[in-house]
């Protein structure tokens, strides 16, 4: 009996200390593929903590990071809006971000040093990542803040463009402001997801303007409240940069290789988009049927997220409905009428969900060789 409890005892221990020892990584975590020439970093560059207007300490949003198995973060604390500063007096703007650094630094997490300049339209909120130090940014006039910005290399996006509580009709507007901001360079990027907000529009501005796509959560309560419990994963960007550095990270952006995910919802440039896409889809196997021109084609979703697809190939599915849905890390089996035994197959799938324009999908292919 006294074994017995010895072996109890041990064995409950080791489960202890085994939970203790925890990796900090999800049971949903995020995962893309890397493209040809680059690596896919997963990064969040819009999120906020009580050293601004957010409801958790700095470190929980790096904790929230490891567990999501994002690749960056940046905690881009509202400059001049502070509604906790009675609470939490800090007269260092950079506060947020030394906390967050000293969190991450047993950790492989990128810390982007951020903050938001907050301004009524038509200046709008605007994040500024790649900064040195957060106070000289905080000037009186937005102009100065923009101008402080760029002397620090700072790379500077416009934040929720189609924000209902400055754009009513819920479409952005570039003002003057912003275009003269785009002619010094001073503002480069636009956010296209912004929460659970896609706005097509954001889009448009995007490329009518050379801006680099963005995708951020803006959270400011808990990822698994307003994320996770509810299904969803936070929305990101994908940067496409050379190498996990933060001025690799940095070089991408301003070049605008990026993608914004939100789910299933992909956003993004046609050269940056349909190698993602074609990368996340991996052909497991095309056989014919026995004695039938029908191939069988298995295809693995190898992303975080469920992709939806419809059929844009001539040759239509058997047993299968044109639209259909890979699942998140599952895969699908099609079965295609080919009409005859074929050595060589295109499949033509058209993208669904993800947006290269607005309104437009891409159709991505792969060569198929059936056994």
């Amino acid at each position: 009996m006294k074994t017995y409890l010895t072996l109890l005892f041990i064995l409950s221990s080791v489960l202890f200390i085994s939970a203790q020892e925890h990796t900090h990584q999800s049971l949903r975590p995020l995962s893309f593929p890397d493209i040809p020439g680059y690596k896919s970093l997963k990064t969040d560059l819009h999120i906020h903590t009580v050293f601004s207007d957010g409801y958790v300490w700095p470190n929980i949003r790096v904790m929230e990071a490891l567990r999501d198995n994002l690749d960056a973060i940046s905690l881009t604390e509202h400059l001049e809006y502070q509604p906790h500063s009675k609470d939490i007096p800090h007269p260092d703007r950079n506060r947020s971000y030394n906390i967050a650094i000293e969190e991450a630094k047993e950790h492989d997490l990128i810390i982007v040093h951020g903050s938001e300049i907050t301004r009524s339209a038509p200046m709008g909120h605007n994040n500024a990542v790649f900064i040195t130090n957060a106070n000289p940014i905080l000037k009186e006039k937005a102009e100065d803040a923009f101008k402080e910005a760029k002397k620090q290399d700072a790379f500077v996006f416009w934040n929720h463009p189609a924000w209902y509580n400055q754009s009513p009709q819920g479409n952005p507007i570039l003002s003057d402001f912003q275009k003269e901001r785009i002619k010094k360079g001073e503002l480069h990027g636009i956010e296209v997801i912004n929460a659970v907000d896609y706005a097509q529009e954001s889009l448009a501005l995007a490329l009518e303007h050379n801006l680099t796509i963005m995708g951020t959560s803006d959270i400011h309560g808990l990822i698994d409240w307003d994320y996770t419990e509810k299904g969803n994963h936070r929305p990101i960007t994908l940067v496409f940069a050379k190498e996990k550095s933060l001025s690799s990270m940095q070089e991408a952006l301003f070049a605008g290789r990026t993608v914004a995910v939100y789910n299933g919802l992909m956003v993004g440039k046609e050269e940056f988009l349909v190698p993602l896409l074609e990368a996340s889809i991996k052909v497991k196997e095309a056989i014919y049927h026995e004695d039938t021109e029908i191939v069988q084609i298995i295809l693995e979703n190898t992303t975080s997220s469920s992709l939806l697809f419809e059929n844009a190939m001539d040759f239509s599915f058997y047993s299968n409905s044109p639209v259909f849905e890979i699942p998140a890390f599952g895969t699908f089996t099609l079965q295609v009428k080919t009409l005859q035994r074929l050595p060589r197959l295109k499949l033509s799938l058209k993208a669904i969900g993800t947006f290269v324009a607005p309104r437009t999908s891409p159709i991505i292919s792969w060569e198929i060789i059936p056994e």
